[in-house]
C-alpha cells in the first residue's frame, strides 16, 4: 500500500518537502531523519493538511518530535498572514521550558538526597491536573489580572524576585488595557487565579538531573494552568459559532477582520504571561528546596515558551504570525527580535527535555534555523499514546528499570506510565535531526536524577 510518506522529496537544505499539489501550493518542510519519517503515523497527513488549510498560511514546518494532536500536529510552526488560529498554539497557551544550574557536583546528589529533593520540592509545589498554589494562596481577581496583564515585570516589582528577569524569553507580552478577561463560559478560565506557582499533570514535570561536567541542574516543564485551558475552551466555541461551516473545532480560527480577532490575540498575550510568571514562581520554590537540600544556590539559565502565537520577521515570508504548537522558538546570532538582550551575539538558548528516564538538552540555534521559521522541537515526542501506553507498559518492569538507573520518581517511586520512558522518541534521535539540518548546536547533555510529575491515570479502554 503506497503512503503519502513516499511522495516526500529531500531538499539539499536538509528537509523533505510535501507534494505541493496537495497543500495547494503551501510549502511543508518535514526536519525528519529518515527513520523517525519511517516511524511517523500515517494519519499525520491529515493533520498536516490541517495546518495548510487555514486562510492565509504562508509556511508550515513539521519538527522532529512530531507527533498527532489536535487539529494539527504537536510539533508544528504555522507562518500566516494575519490569521490567528487556536488549534496551532493548543489549550496550554505559553506552555514552555525553564532550566537552571548550580555549582553543586552531582556527587552529592546520593539516593537519599534525591528523595530528599523530590520532598522539599513537593512541599512547595502541587503537582497534578487540580493542583493549587501553595506560595501565592488568596490571590484576589485584581491581583491575578496584575499578573496576566503585566507578566515577570509586574511579579518582579509586586512580589521581589530571587532570579535574573533578563533569562527569562518575554518580559511581558502586551496585553490591551481595554480588554476584558472573558470569565465563565464552558471553560472557565478563573480556575487558574488559584493555581499561579502549580506544575499541573500530564507530561508537565521537575527534574534534577547532572551536565556533561558533573554538575547539577533542574529542569521545569509547565504552562497556563487552567487559565490558558479555560481561554481556548471559550474561544473555540466563539469561533464555531462565528463560522458554523467550521468542520471542527480543533480547526477554530479568526481573521484579521474578525470582531473577536484582537480578543484572542489578547488572550494569546495574558496566558503566555501567567505561563511566564507561573514558571518563574516555581523556580523560586525549587530553588529553596535544592538550597535545603544541598546547601547552595540555583542559577536561572533561561525560560522559554512553546505554545504562542507571535509576530515576527521572517527573511523569506516577511512579518508573519508565527504559531508554534509543540515548536520552540531558536533564533540565532543577530535576530533582529535579540536586539538589545544579552543574547544578541550569540543567540539564546533553547531547552529540550527527553523522557524522564532519557537525556535532555540545551541547544543553542544556528543560522540555519530561518529554514524552520526559526523553529525547533519542544521535545523528544511521543511514539505511544497514553492509552497504548498504560495498556502495553509493564509498571513492574518500567519500576524496575528507572530504579536500577537510580531515577528517583516522587517520593514513592512509582512511575506515571503514561508519562514512562517507552512512551517517547529516544531524544538524541530527535535532537540529532535538528543538528544534522543546521538548526541548532548541542551545549549541555543532561542526565535525570530525580524526576517528579503528577500521577493522574487513565484506565485503558477495553
Amino acid at each position: 500500500m503506497s503512503s503519502w510518506k513516499d511522495s516526500l522529496t529531500l531538499d539539499p537544505a536538509g528537509f523533505y518537502r510535501l507534494d505541493a499539489d496537495l497543500t495547494r501550493g503551501i510549502p511543508v518542510r518535514l526536519f525528519l531523519t529518515e527513520h523517525l519519517l519511517e516511524t511517523t503515523e500515517e494519519n499525520l497527513l491529515a493533520q498536516i493538511l490541517n495546518a495548510c488549510a487555514f486562510p492565509g498560511v504562508r509556511c508550515v514546518v513539521v519538527t522532529p518530535d512530531v507527533h498527532y494532536g489536535y487539529g494539527v500536529p504537536v510539533g508544528c510552526v504555522i507562518a500566516t498572514d494575519g490569521t490567528l488560529a487556536m488549534g496551532p498554539v493548543g489549550f496550554d497557551i505559553g506552555c514552555g521550558m525553564m532550566a537552571a544550574r548550580s555549582a553543586v557536583s552531582a556527587r552529592a546528589a546520593t539516593p537519599q538526597q534525591r528523595l530528599k529533593f523530590n520532598r522539599e520540592v513537593m512541599r512547595r509545589v502541587e503537582m497534578g491536573a487540580g493542583g493549587q498554589s501553595r506560595s501565592l494562596k488568596n490571590l484576589t481577581r485584581p491581583a491575578f489580572e496584575d499578573i496576566v496583564r503585566g507578566g515577570a515585570e509586574h511579579y518582579v516589582a509586586k512580589y521581589g524576585a530571587s532570579f535574573d528577569r533578563s533569562n527569562a524569553e518575554r518580559h511581558r507580552i502586551p496585553v490591551d488595557d481595554d480588554w476584558e478577561i472573558p470569565y465563565g463560559g464552558k471553560g472557565k478560565p478563573e480556575r487558574g487565579i488559584s493555581q499561579v506557582g502549580s506544575l499541573g499533570g500530564g507530561n508537565h514535570f521537575m527534574e534534577l538531573q547532572a551536565d556533561e561536567g558533573g554538575k547539577l541542574w533542574v529542569m521545569v516543564h509547565t504552562g497556563s494552568r487552567g487559565f490558558g485551558h479555560g481561554l481556548t475552551t471559550n474561544f473555540f466555541q466563539v469561533a464555531k459559532q462565528e463560522n458554523p461551516a467550521l468542520p471542527s473545532l480543533d480547526l477554530g480560527y479568526f481573521r484579521r477582520e474578525s470582531p473577536h480577532w484582537r480578543s484572542y490575540r489578547n488572550a494569546v498575550a495574558a496566558g503566555g504571561n501567567f505561563a511566564i510568571v507561573n514558571r518563574l514562581v516555581i523556580f523560586e520554590q525549587v530553588a529553596r528546596a535544592f538550597f535545603e537540600t544541598f546547601g547552595e544556590e540555583l542559577e536561572l539559565v533561561y525560560e522559554i515558551s512553546h505554545n504562542l502565537a507571535q509576530l515576527e520577521p521572517h527573511p523569506e515570508f516577511g512579518e508573519v504570525w508565527v504559531h508554534r504548537k509543540g515548536a520552540t522558538r531558536a533564533f540565532p546570532a543577530g535576530h533582529p527580535l535579540l536586539a538589545g538582550t544579552q543574547w544578541e551575539a550569540s543567540g539564546h538558548p533553547v531547552l529540550i527535555p527527553g523522557s524522564n528516564q532519557d537525556v535532555s538538552f540545551v541547544l543553542r540555534p544556528a543560522a540555519g534555523a530561518a529554514k524552520s521559521l526559526f523553529s525547533v522541537n519542544h521535545g523528544a515526542g511521543r511514539r505511544m499514546s497514553r492509552t497504548a501506553a498504560l495498556r502495553e507498559l509493564d509498571r513492574r518492569q518500567i519500576e524496575d528499570e528507572y530504579r536500577a538507573a537510580g531515577i528517583v520518581v516522587n517520593a514513592d517511586g512509582r512511575v506515571p506510565i503514561d508519562e514512562a520512558g517507552p512512551a517517547y522518541k529516544p531524544a538524541r534521535e530527535v535532537v540529532d535531526a535538528v543538528v544534522q539540518a543546521g538548526l541548532a548546536t548541542i551545549e549541555h547533555q543532561l542526565r535525570p536524577l530525580a524526576s517528579l510529575k503528577g500521577t493522574e491515570e487513565r484506565r485503558p479502554r477495553k
